[in-house]
């Protein structure tokens, strides 16, 4: 399979061009390595070719990123010594890309050398970047939809072809720092004023040829390679750059609070390499970048937000043999947050919109969102009017539940109660054509129980969006009893429209993402009753990589909807419902009036601009704090498990079908500790064998909520993993 091939034209241009066939967008392969390695060596040797260009067979994109098979290759061909396989074939990347870098010229004399430019026609990522990178000048595309960058820290790796090293001998470190440690993807006129790239032009090629033709000597040297470079902003030995790294250090720790590996090791990369020459700082980054790909954190998070994601994102749970169903019309029944932000998402993807409330006022203020989103993103200049007026005209608010004829697909949002959600069900049943499909956006309430209101339960089914929703990625589709294939394809392809990630679960309680969520607020709350301080339950959780610790996320889901949750599901549950010293602390607060930080009161302090001050020191009178409190990794374990054992529950019971979804949902849906690559993958790090005898000794220490899984025991005594046990592979086959 060609990847690569070099052309060259009558003025001694030569063209490498990457393309790879059957592939919508270019990967680095290990044979696509070999064979730019083979072009670029003809192309140095070839007298008549006076410099090159290297761009893209793909139009509107150059390169997403390297084959993941490429690095199991090194890996495997090292046989039992993986870390010297990793590395010795990074450092061979690290020499074609300075034999590019270099073009042939004398290495004392720095001449002889011909000029090579990168033109990127689209998105290049990753690999995509670091190959420009080490070019001579980088051409880009004006195309607005494109975008550049260098993402990997956001998979758990970091640029370890030399993009690290690079990019901050180019920019310096201060400035490279956010674009490697957020791996944030810029628009073209972005990408040059953050020094990424070089030129934006309407047609990279042409620009990049008409460069080489005319480039001087002095142009094809780096900076890094030429006589008395000074990085910029400063070494980490030059005062400024001393404090260029203390300050990369704090935002580091600030942001990551020591959770993920890769940012430690991309940050060690940076400022050891600061210390040396190039070709040393090349070293350093293979070593710790190699130290990163041996890290079981790595390979857990890039199997699930890149290989996993993706695979969900490509409807790899979609029943087969169900042809497309792309809504074209959807109605949104209830105006409130949720469903503005529903029909806000809806109409960005094209469709439209018919938002319903009780009164037109009340469907006003709904559509009202959107086009207050709308001004937000013109005055940041990612709208623009034309595109504002374009997306309100979609969208038809009004009381008239008339104007849902022709819709098909309807998504209910109104108030949390059965009763109101059946009325409603039959109402609008009875309007819409016979072959819409009706879902509802209930967070908690089984769907098998309110698809009775229909007349039509297997067109019923569960879309379960998280707040806010036009910047959540998740979808949670929970399918009733009843529910049939039809309803799961439309779902799955609503999703795919609006660009969200979707999973499939099977209906009971909470679901699945708010049965894991629901013991993790529960368990700080646990805690508080029990003396333990609340920053130490909050920073425990932020250092294990959760975004916000449980005490924080009770005021911000609202502490009323917590003790609203508790009443429905003891309801629910009669005498099963297992009581919880922390529902009696949320009750004591609603009793307050302390609701979180909707009522600028609750387990915080606030101002009166809403800013969070302090922890309430009120509840102390009533939860005193303990004495002694207990070990930081005492209260992390305690948050782990009482969720992986939900998690491993809702498979144990087939709530969970397929084990992506519960890795790849736990960290979209409420942040579970990504760098561990989500509850499941977190236990086959720990290993099952440790993690059931870890339960035993919590539950006799805390009680039965730690109890050891049957499935969890019996995997252990096996010495199983869950990703063999349960394979997605064997399981699509």
């Amino acid at each position: 399979m060609t990847e690569f091939t070099l052309s060259k034209d009558a003025d001694g241009v030569g063209t490498i061009t990457w393309d790879v066939p059957g592939k919508s967008m270019n990967v680095m392969s290990f044979e696509g390595l070999a064979q730019l390695d083979t072009c670029v060596d003809q192309a140095l040797a070839d007298d008549e070719i006076k410099g090159v260009v290297i761009t893209s067979g793909k139009e509107g994109s150059f390169a997403g990123g390297m084959d993941l098979n490429l690095l199991a290759k090194m890996k495997d061909d090292a046989g039992d010594e993986p870390a010297r396989g990793l590395f010795e074939g990074v450092m061979k990347i690290h020499a074609l890309l300075r034999k590019i870098e270099r073009a042939g010229m004398d290495p004392k004399t720095k001449k002889g050398g011909k000029p090579i430019a990168s033109a990127l026609p689209g998105t290049a990522a990753g690999i995509g970047m670091e190959l420009p990178l080490a070019t001579h000048r980088i051409f880009v595309s004006d195309n607005p939809k494109v975008k550049y960058g260098l993402p990997e820290i956001m998979v758990g790796i970091f640029p370890g072809a030399g993009g690290t090293t690079r990019l901050v001998r180019k920019l310096g470190a201060m400035a490279a720092s956010p674009l490697l440690l957020e791996g944030k993807m810029l628009e073209a006129k972005k990408a040059k004023s953050a020094g990424m790239v070089d030129e934006v032009t309407a047609d990279p090629v042409a620009a990049a040829r008409d460069w080489v033709l005319n480039a001087k000597p002095a142009d094809i040297v780096k900076p890094w390679d030429a006589k008395g470079y000074k990085m910029p902003g400063g070494a980490p030995y030059h005062p400024a750059g001393f404090m260029t790294f203390v300050g990369a250090s704090a935002m580091v720790h600030s942001k990551t609070q020591g959770a993920f590996p890769a940012a430690k090791a991309l940050l060690s990369a940076v400022y050891e390499g600061a210390l040396v020459d190039f070709d040393t700082a090349l070293k350093i980054e293979a070593r710790w970048f190699t130290s990163v790909l041996m890290n079981p954190s790595s390979g857990a998070m890039i199997r699930s937000l890149f290989l996993n994601k993706e695979a969900l994102d490509k409807g790899a749970v979609r029943p087969k043999d169900i042809p497309d169903q792309s809504v074209q019309k959807i109605g949104v029944l209830g105006a409130g947050m949720m469903g503005a932000g529903i029909a806000l998402v809806s109409a960005q993807a094209g469709m439209e919109v018919v938002l319903i409330d009780r009164d037109q006022a009340a469907a006003d203020k709904g559509k009202s969102y959107a086009e207050t989103y709308m001004d937000k993103g013109i005055k940041r200049g990612k709208a623009t009017p034309e595109k504002k007026n374009a997306l309100l005209a979609r969208i038809t608010a009004t009381p008239d539940l008339d104007q849902l004829k022709g819709c098909d697909l309807i998504i209910e949002a109104v108030f949390e109660d059965p009763g109101v959600k059946a009325e409603m069900t039959k109402k609008v049943e009875a309007i819409i054509p016979e072959d819409c499909i009706f879902a509802s956006n209930t967070s908690t309430l089984p769907i098998t129980g309110l698809a009775e209101a229909s007349v039509r339960p297997e067109q019923f089914i569960g879309i379960h969006f998280f707040s806010p929703v036009e910047k959540m990625f998740l979808v949670e589709i929970i399918k009733g009893e009843e529910t049939g294939d039809r309803a799961v394809a439309k779902a799955l392809d609503y999703v795919r429209q609006i660009r969200k990630t979707p999973i499939v679960v099977n209906d009971a309680r909470f679901f699945y993402c708010n049965r894991c969520i629901i013991p993790y607020i529960n368990e700080g709350l646990r805690m508080l009753t029990e003396g333990v301080s609340p920053a130490l339950i909050d920073n425990a959780a932020r250092q294990l990589g959760f975004p916000v610790g449980p005490v924080q996320l009770n005021d911000e889901t609202s502490i009323d909807l917590g003790a609203k949750i508790a009443r429905a599901t003891k309801a629910a549950m009669g005498d099963d419902y297992p009581d919880s010293p922390g529902d009696d602390l949320i009750f004591w607060m609603e009793d307050l009036g302390r609701m979180g930080r909707k009522a600028n009161a609750g387990f915080f302090e606030y101002d009166d601009k809403g800013k969070r001050v302090e922890y309430w020191k009120g509840m102390q009178e009533k939860y005193p704090l303990a004495d002694e409190q207990p070990d930081l990794i005492a209260v992390q374990e305690r948050l782990m498990f009482v969720q992986v054992l939900e998690a491993v529950r809702a498979l144990e019971e087939g709530v969970l079908e397929d084990i992506r979804e519960g890795d790849v949902g736990a960290i979209l849906a409420w942040g579970f500790a990504p760098w561990s690559g989500g509850p499941l993958s977190w236990l086959d790090i720990l290993g099952t064998p440790y993690a059931a005898e870890r339960c035993d000794q919590l539950e006799e220490q805390f009680g039965e909520r730690f109890a050891c899984p049957p499935l969890l025991r019996q995997m252990a005594a096996k010495g199983q993993t869950f990703y063999k046990r349960f394979d997605p592979a064997k399981t699509a086959a």
